[in-house]
This record gives structure tokens, sequence and C-alpha cells, in this order.
């Protein structure tokens, strides 16, 4: 990750109100296939539960709906986040609890504790 992204993951947080928390190198993040379709699929959505074993929280999906399919999330390294959907990247410092839908020209950000109960 370089140094610009980590700036602007925790300006992003900061500007949120929320104290920046990304991943752990080496983590993974669930994604949906839909989120590397190119043309891309609007919106992106984004949501983090607390961190488990080698998961960082994230669930990313592209489209209005999330499946509750059981295959519908594939773990990615977030190393690899790039590859697939770089323009989530800015939003991964954000702490468990939030989320984001994001889509060209709109971006909408929240805090959610419903995530945080288990």
């Amino acid at each position: 990750m370089t140094t610009d992204l980590m700036k602007r993951q925790a300006e992003l947080a900061r500007r949120h109100g929320a104290e920046p928390s990304p991943p752990l190198a080496g983590e993974k993040l669930g994604i949906a296939a839909n989120a590397r379709a190119v043309p891309r699929a609007w919106p992106l959505n984004g949501l983090r539960h607390s961190p488990a074993a080698d998961t960082c929280g994230w669930y990313v999906w592209a489209g209005e709906e999330m499946s509750h399919d059981e295959d519908f999330f594939l773990p990615l390294h977030v190393d690899h986040v790039a590859e697939w959907c770089p323009e989530i990247e800015p939003y991964l410092a954000l702490p468990p609890g939030w989320r984001f839908l994001i889509a060209p020209g709109y971006e909408d950000v929240w805090f959610d504790p419903e995530l945080l109960e288990a």
C-alpha cells in the first residue's frame, strides 16, 4: 500500500468522524464477483464487521441488493483490491461498524451499530 493511499484513507475516515483502522497486510475481505465487472456495476457497497481470524471484516458488492447466497462473497487478500475494485480502496480504513455506498458523483458513508452486534 502506498503512502499516498494510506493518507487518503486516514483523511476519509477522519472526515467522517472515525478513527482510521486499515486492514492489516495479508488479511482478506469478502467481495462479490459483480464488484469486478467491466464495465463497472454501480453502486458499490461496503460494510465492515469486526475482524475475525484472517479477515478484516469488510464485505463489498455492486448493485442495489446484497445476495444471501452462500457463495456470493469470494475471499480476496486486501493487497489485491486495486486489481479488482480500486474505487473502494479509500474506504477500507473505516473501522468496524461503518458502511459506504458510492457511485459516480455520489458518496454516502455512515456508522451502523448493528454491524457490531453478533
